[in-house]
Order: structure tokens, then sequence, then C-alpha cells
């Protein structure tokens, strides 16, 4: 529970805010003082300065200097610090999310629970020259919003320690379950803990009922450290309770009391940004930092059951196939009960239904043809497509140097002090990026990017709606989708096996310097980011490197 008492979730709260608003979130940091946190501090690959903190608002397209979005500052026990997002008038309303960024403690703090979402609220209607904002498509017959839920999904891996000073998960009476080192991260450690994801800082969570047949729009936020979440809704067939649920009877109680057939959903963004059309999808594939908003329809009046479903091995960070767990129950209650097919039947003639009523006169027609083909979404897409320069971005975990393991980006660990890119405002580029050791999910502050090609290790381009990727159905469907994080896959250990993914980025408005980094936070802890700075060009092709 969070620090109000019993009653309070163990998560940040909900920021609401609307195009051209401004957010100042005071920092207090009232955690005791930490002597690891010297001068220096938070530039060295180590774990440390766990009481040091600081904000990151990931997602947004914010200034990432000074006050701003800045990850860069190191905010002490003792200290308090206000950030200040200025939100631009043209910024995508959608799903977004904070959390600590202070390189050292960012795996810790992140899974402690120190993590909420940050939701941007658009109004803006499309016109023909104009993209508008969904949230303006999403309504009800009487002009009010859709039901719509926020569903944090955190990994909190709290443990105690034995009579040897070793790790356990089975507290006894009177411990108090804690993160205290990184030595609980590792391959393999959130599911050997026997811990239950978390909905809204509560497990095996009793969701607030819905209306069957109702529309609701569903904004689910990883924000856990290290492991994927396959994301499925199955009606509830059984009547067992969850009180008693261990992690080591999941598997046996969703076989027994959740029905094989999945409840299809469609999936209308990704990390905050709207998509080109409606994906119908039976499973949202999460890794840590993702974001995806669906339009969720409970058919008929009865229970369901939400599930992180079993995954390829090759989908996972810790490169084998996990076993279902239960996230939580929600019931539907008697409403209009749909008896047909969802996808391209009922929600399709919905959102059609509700162009016709919302959408202005010189644009209806135009928003509802798109509808009618495949229900696509092009007024709502928040960036045209672009041409490319040139960037490479290789993520890999050398384990052959002397030692020790260094966790690296482009051959070398993160160094405070080095500018690994400085790229001009308003430059353009494509990135190829790939990881030569296992699979790791890259963010990039401050400016997303749009999906150009996901090559496998055969060739294979993989990213279009209905390709196979050997079962693994993460990539299938990301043809030309903006995200701001991105699953570089690798079933192996060698650059032989790895996926090659290519993106195409520009970098507008705002310069200064950010990060970008593997998402498997306690990998970024040690060394996998890089320093990136966006400067003025020169006028002669180059950027400006001073103000003389």
């Amino acid at each position: 529970t969070g620090p109000s008492g019993a009653d309070t979730p163990l998560v940040g709260p909900t920021i609401d805010v609307r195009p051209g608003e401004t957010v100042r979130v005071t920092l207090n940091n009232m955690l005791p003082q930490d002597s690891t946190c010297g001068i220096g501090g938070g530039s060295a690959n180590t774990r440390h300065c766990f009481n040091g903190t600081n904000l990151h608002s990931h997602g947004l397209w914010v200034n990432p200097s000074g006050n701003g979005d800045n990850v860069l500052v190191s905010i002490r026990p003792g200290v308090e610090f206000q950030y200040e997002y200025n939100i631009p008038a043209d910024h995508p309303a959608s799903t977004f999310w904070y959390h600590p960024h202070l390189h050292g403690s960012t795996a810790l703090q992140v899974s402690s629970g120190m993590s909420g979402a940050l939701i941007i609220r658009g109004d803006r209607m499309p016109t023909p020259t104009e993209i508008g904002d969904l949230d303006r498509l999403l309504k009800q017959p009487d002009g009010s919003d859709i039901p719509e839920r926020v569903l944090v999904l955190q990994q909190i891996q709290d443990a105690c320690t034995d009579s040897d000073g070793g790790i356990t998960y089975d507290c006894k009476p009177g411990q108090v379950g804690g993160i205290e080192s990184y030595d609980q991260f590792g391959p393999g450690s959130w599911p050997a803990s026997g811990r239950f994801t978390s909905i809204n800082g509560q497990v095996l969570s009793q969701l607030a009922p819905a209306l069957a047949g109702s529309i609701e729009r569903w904004r689910m936020i990883h924000a856990g450290v290290r492991d994927t979440i396959n994301f499925e809704i199955r009606r509830k067939t059984g009547t067992a309770a969850l009180r008693t649920l261990t992690a080591a009877d999941t598997d046996r109680w969703i076989d027994q009391n959740c029905g094989k057939d999945t409840i299809p959903y469609g999936v209308v963004a990704q990390d905050g940004l709207t998509m080109a059309q409606v994906q119908m999808r039976q499973q949202a594939v999460l890794q840590p930092g993702y974001r995806v908003d669906a339009l969720v329809v409970l058919p008929q009046a009865g229970d369901y059951c939400l599930v992180d479903a079993a995954a390829p091995a090759a989908a996972s960070v810790n490169q084998i196939a996990p076993s279902h767990r239960l996230l939580g129950i929600v019931t539907a209650v008697e409403g209009n009960a749909v008896n047909g097919e969802i996808g391209t039947t009922y929600l399709q003639d919905w959102l059609i239904s509700a162009a016709e009523r919302t959408m202005a006169p010189d644009v209806a027609g135009e928003v509802v043809e798109d509808l009618k083909n495949d229900m696509r979404l092009s007024n709502f897409v928040p960036h045209p497509d672009i041409e490319p320069g040139e960037q490479q971005v290789v993520f890999k975990i050398d384990v052959k140097q002397p030692g020790g393991t260094f966790f690296e980006l482009d051959g070398q660990p993160y160094d405070a002090n080095r500018i690994d890119r400085t790229l001009p405002l308003n430059g353009v580029d494509e990135w190829a990026l790939r990881s030569d050791f296992v699979s790791h999910p890259f963010h990039i502050h401050v400016n997303p990017f749009q999906i150009i090609k996901i090559i496998d290790a055969a060739g294979n381009d993989v990213r279009a709606l209905g390709a196979d990727d050997d079962g693994d159905p993460q990539y299938p469907g990301l043809k030309d989708v903006w995200k701001a994080t991105l699953w570089f896959k690798n079933p192996g250990t060698d650059p032989s096996t790895s996926y090659t993914n290519t993106v195409q980025t520009r970098y507008q408005r705002y310069i200064g310097e950010f990060v970008l980094h593997c998402h498997i936070l306690d990998h970024e802890d040690q060394g996998m980011m890089q320093n990136v700075r966006i400067t003025l060009p020169d006028g002669h092709g180059g950027t400006v490197t001073g103000h003389h």
C-alpha cells in the first residue's frame, strides 16, 4: 500500500493535462541521506545513489533541458525541485507516463512502484488540412466521452532475507519486503519471485464493472522493469475465487476457470500515438515502457479474466517461454449484449456512427470513408511520413571482457561526460537498430520514431499486419507505426540471429541534451545508454558547437 495507509494503492497519481497547458510537478526528496550519492554520483555504471532521484515524463514531446524533461539532474535527499512541462498546443493527445530516471537507481525505484500515468486529453477537430484528436471521435451519443480505464501495470519484486542474508520471496511474519539491491534483478528473477503484476497498485485486482456491449477505452501502461506482458481478455468460465491463488497454481487456475477463446479488441494507439487504422488483436504485447490504447467491448454479462499469456521464448528478455499469469478480473453487468463478430461489424459500425455524429461537415465524409476502409484513422495520425539520413544503434551485453560483464551501446558503456550523438534541429535520420546479444527494448526521449522495416535473421520483413513471425505477435501490424519504445529482437547470443529494426525520426522544436537507452532499466543503470545533443545547424550542413 501507499504511504497514506492501507487504502492507498502503491502507484503514483494520474496527471491529466491538455495540449497548450503547463504541468508543474514539485519533487521533494524526503528519502534518507545516502553516502553513495557523492561527487560524480550518477555517472558510474554501477548501482548507487538509491535515495537520489529525478523525474522523466516518458513519451512527452517537451523541452529536455533546464526544469523540463531533464533526466540529467540528480535530486539528492533533502532537496526540492520543480519540473515544468510546457505541453505544445499541437502535442498528440493520448497515454503517457512518468517515473524516476537517475542513472544508477532507476530500476530499483521504478520496481518499487515509483511511477504513474500522464494523460493528455484533446478536443481538436480534424479539418481538411489539419489532423485532429481521436478523443473527438470517441464520444457517446449524448456527447460525453466513452468510458475509459487507465491500467498501470507494475512488477514490484519485494523480497526479504533469510538467516544467511540470501534473498527469499517467502517473507516471514514480522518481515517487510523491499528491494534493497540489484541482486534481485536478472534473467528469470520475476517469474521466480512468485509475485503478480499489479494493476494500479493492486494484485489480482477486481476492476470496476463494465456495461456489456459498451465500448471502453483501455489505456495500458507497462510500468515494469524487465518482463514482457502479453495482455489477453478471456471469458471466466469457472467459479473459483482469487483469494488463495498462488503463482505456482496460476496455470492450472487459468486452465480451469478462464475460457480458451480470447476476446478481440481494437488497438488504436501505440506509445501514445494514434495509429493509421484500428487493428483488431487477440493479444497486445507490452515490453517495458510500452503503452497501448485499445477499444474494448465485453460482449455479454459475466466475469472476464485479464491474462498475461504465455509467449514464444524469443519475445521475452529471459529467452524462455513464460507461463500464464492472471492479472485480474472484470465483471460486465447486463447491457446491450453483442452476439456477433466484434471488430468489422460491431466496432466498425459504432465508429462510423460516431463519426457521422461528431465530425464537422467539411471532414465527416472523409473520416467515414476511411473507417469503412479497414477502420482507417488517417485524420488522427499525429505525424506525417518523413525522408531520412542515417544513424545506427547496437545493444550488446559483453560477457568476454576481463573484469566482468559490460552493458554497452555501440561498443561502449555509458559515460555521462561524453556526447555520443550531436544532431541538427529539424534534421531527419533513418536509424538502423539491433541487438548483438539477446533482446532489449530501445527508448529515446523527446522525439518519437516511425517504423520503416523490421527484418528477421532470414531477411523477411515481419511488420505487416498479418505477417508470420514464428508465432510471435508483437511485430506484425507495426508497419509505419509511430512509437517511442521498440523491442530489439535477438533470439540468440550473437549478431547472426539479430533482427534489424529500421526507423525514421526528426528532431523538431527542442534543442538540448537527453538520452536513449535500453528500457530494461537495470541494463540502463549498468551502462546501456547514450547521451544525445540536439543543436542548431550551422548553415553549412553541420551543427553549431558553441556560442561564438
